[in-house]
């Protein structure tokens, strides 16, 4: 009975400690948390984006000539490369809801998640080195 005693005097003598989180969890700065920042950002950019289209584009039934000033104004060198910051977000957003939906669909895609996250950045890098280059030229005169 004594050893018992000590043992469980022993056991209340130790702090008690809060479980240990894993590394990655959820806030901590992974990809799973950039994704989802990521996604949340190009999505509202992009509603954004579509409202002042409708709403431009909506000029046409009030004036032909302030639509016609409106569409001169996009052929600025600013609002040109804002186009390019346009297809950046789109293409994201894209691509990383195609992740979203292997990793909601595919029985490994959230062991995989992280991979597919890497994939989709370089898939976006390809596909705007493709675009962007093209852009400039037309913005700044080169056809």
């Amino acid at each position: 009975m004594s050893s018992q005693a000590a043992r469980s005097g022993a056991a209340a003598a130790t702090k008690i400690r809060s479980p240990r989180r894993p590394a990655g969890t959820l806030y901590r700065g992974r990809e799973g948390m950039w994704s989802w920042v990521l996604h949340r950002i190009t999505g509202v950019a992009i509603f954004f984006f579509l409202l002042v289209h409708v709403l431009d584009t909506a000029v046409v039934r009030i004036s032909p000539e302030a639509y016609n000033s409106v569409i001169n104004e996009y052929k600025t060198p600013l609002l040109g490369l804002g186009e390019i910051a346009l297809v950046a977000a789109i293409g994201l957003h894209a691509l990383n809801g195609l992740r979203i939906i292997l990793i909601d669909f595919w029985s490994a895609g959230t062991r995989h998640q992280r991979l597919l996250f890497w994939i989709v950045i370089a898939l976006w890098v390809v596909l705007l080195v493709g675009f962007v280059p093209r852009q400039l030229m037309h913005i700044f005169g080169g056809q």
